[in-house]
């Protein structure tokens, strides 16, 4: 696995845990941020042919 597929795939998951501790604690204005940015990286992982198996929260 090279660097930029390692670093996204760790973006994706310390997003992932950023927007289930939004949730928890009800700030909608960060879900909607975290959402967001997550939509981001996924997309980008998709446009350089990143597989993704992390499961969306």
């Amino acid at each position: 696995m090279d660097a930029f597929t390692a670093g996204l795939l760790q973006r994706i998951r310390a997003t992932e845990s950023d927007l289930t501790r939004a949730r928890e604690t009800g700030d909608d204005f960060l879900v909607d941020v975290e959402e967001s940015e997550l939509d981001d990286l996924h997309r980008l992982a998709a446009e350089h042919g990143v597989e993704v198996t992390a499961t969306r929260v």
